[in-house]
């Protein structure tokens, strides 16, 4: 079914339920997970290492990715360039003015991801 999988997570509790979702469905069907993060570098890998680390004992082949961009963009292009086959996001992320101006990351994702998407229940 799934054989390459891309998260993303911005570190918050709501991403975690998307993360822990994205786990499952990599397990039950033995797909590769990657789990991005749309950051600086140094905050991103420390955001990635705590979150992959969780999941460390899930059997599951993770790798972990820090981009910089728009995040919205960044889950696309980088799903798309990836050759996954499912991406998968949160329906709530960080609040915020700029959030809420520039509109919200899965609702955005929703009208461009070139492949299925799966958007979690997080709230």
């Amino acid at each position: 079914m799934y054989k390459n999988i891309l998260v993303g997570t911005d570190g918050s509790a709501t991403a975690a339920i998307a993360v822990e979702r994205a786990v499952e469905v990599a397990a039950a069907t033995g797909a590769r997970l990657t789990i991005l993060t749309v950051d600086r570098e140094e905050r991103g890998r420390k955001t990635l290492d705590d979150v992959a680390g969780r999941h460390a004992d899930s059997g599951v082949d993770i790798q972990t990715k820090v981009l910089q961009g728009d995040p919205a963009s960044v889950l696309v292009d980088e799903t798309e360039s990836g050759g996954y086959d499912l991406l998968v996001v949160g329906n709530k992320g960080m609040t915020g003015a700029s959030r809420f101006f520039l509109g919200s990351v899965p609702n955005k994702v929703s009208h461009h991801a070139p492949t299925a998407l799966l958007i979690v229940r997080t709230t």
